[in-house]
């Protein structure tokens, strides 16, 4: 399976960026607001300069407290952030994943993005794989 299997079953609800400049209350909100885990950051919404995970957001209140809320995203991000295309094959996106200990990749296309998978997205598209193919042994060895 490759990474446009995993985005074409996800369906199409867009990457949800924040401004490198927003604060890290803004986008705490954002996340909560979506129910997700992380937003890549972005100064034209296409771009990724960075991604900041709610394990940064609570990494930095314990460090910090509640006054770097107030912080610009910039300043905590991940500024690497790992990247994969659409004829990645997932298998080798999971790797990387659990490698890096990351669990959000943004998908590129010439530079820009066209999706975000999550550890979940792999691991649920891994799973209905298999899923398939033991479907498949087992007609196969009853004879249908």
């Amino acid at each position: 399976m490759q990474v446009k299997q995993i985005l074409k079953l996800k369906g199409d609800a867009g990457v949800v960026t924040v401004a490198p400049g927003a604060t890290l209350a803004e986008a705490a909100a954002l996340l909560a607001e979506r129910r997700i885990g992380s937003v890549v950051v972005s100064a034209d919404g296409a771009r990724p300069e960075g991604i900041l995970s709610e394990r940064d957001i609570v990494r930095e209140l314990a460090q910090q407290g509640e006054g770097c809320l107030r912080r610009p995203v910039a300043e905590v991000m991940t500024r690497d952030v790992e990247t994969c295309a659409r004829a990645d094959p997932a298998d080798h996106v999971l790797a990387r994943m659990t490698e890096g200990r990351f669990r959000h990749m943004p998908v590129l296309e010439g530079g820009a993005m066209v999706g975000l998978v999550t550890i979940g997205d792999v691991v649920k598209a891994r799973l209905t794989e298999l899923s398939m193919e033991k479907d498949a042994l087992e007609s196969m060895i009853m004879g249908h």
